[in-house]
């Protein structure tokens, strides 16, 4: 006995309503692309004419204010300020990737008293407003002597006290065979050459997003630089931006203006480099385990 199956039919395209959606996320697109626009258009402006034209499109092209944001203020250039910020950056990234990578490791694989109280503690710190442990943090850094230094900035991201980054280690690490792990243990390795020859080549797209994460964090940061550093000569791009604010005169504003494009940049740049990375990590990471 032969079965008929009648084909199913599919629903036909409809062009308009294609073009609906497309003309709908372009709008939405423009309308939060339109700040960094204007910020854009802004830095090619004179300080009078910010204050005075909303239009985003300059009257007259100011293009000398990047020349003035190259030469800094108050003594302090952009190459400098530039310098400072890549260096605490690039420190942030490499204490983030190598501390978190280790403690997710002990969390996801390693058997030990109290692990769940401590991951679970861990995961607690993450509803602390940064605020509430602002004052302790500045007396323990106070009476150990490192204020005024990048030792408060640099510290903590190699005691794997981000607790996103350790969590998202983790679950990575959580999707990962046992069966590599046993197989390592056969052929006579320890934890630390487990990690080291096993674990670690295919954490590829948690570290990736790790650094990322990291970068952005640390490259934006500017309250904690705000509080903990004291030397003009130590100050980053974020601190910088905060002199021309301080200016009275509004000629100051365009300068102000271009190097906070010069600011966005390396971040732009950074995202749009490991785009594809970031999201493979993140759904790697976020739905396996």
């Amino acid at each position: 006995m032969t079965t008929v199956t009648t084909p199913v039919r599919s629903r036909p395209r409809i062009p308009g309503r294609s073009l609906a959606w497309h003309v709908i996320c372009v709008a939405i697109g423009l309308v939060l692309l339109y700040p960094l626009l204007w910020l854009f258009t802004a830095s090619l402006k004179s300080g009078t004419e910010i204050l005075s034209n909303l239009s985003p499109i300059p009257k007259v092209f100011t293009p000398g204010n990047y020349s003035k944001a190259a030469d800094g203020i108050s003594g302090l250039t952009l190459w400098r300020l530039f310098g400072n910020s890549l260096l605490l950056a690039c420190l942030a990234v490499a204490g983030n990737v190598i501390s978190c990578s280790l403690a997710a490791y002990a969390f996801a694989r390693l058997r030990f008293r109290a692990r769940g109280l401590y991951f679970s503690v861990m995961i607690a710190t993450l509803m602390l407003p940064m605020h509430v442990m602002l004052i302790p943090q500045y007396v323990i850094y106070q009476k150990l002597g490192f204020l005024g230094t990048y030792l408060p900035l640099v510290i903590p991201k190699f005691l794997a006290t981000e607790a996103f980054f350790v969590f998202l280690i983790v679950q990575f690490i959580r999707s990962l065979p046992r069966e590599l792990d046993e197989a390592a243990v056969l052929d006579g390795c320890g934890p630390y050459r487990t990690f080291w020859y096993i674990i670690l080549p295919l954490l590829k797209p948690a570290l990736v997003t790790t650094t990322i994460f990291s970068f952005i964090s640390a490259w934006n940061d500017f309250f904690s630089q705000l509080i903990y550093l004291t030397d003009p000569k130590m100050y980053t791009l974020q601190l910088g931006l905060r002199l021309f604010v301080d200016q009275t005169d509004s000629s100051a504003y365009g300068p102000m203006f271009a190097m906070s494009v010069i600011a966005l940049l390396p971040v732009l740049l950074f995202f749009l480099a490991f785009q594809r990375l970031l999201v493979e990590g993140v759904q790697t990471s976020g739905l396996k385990g």
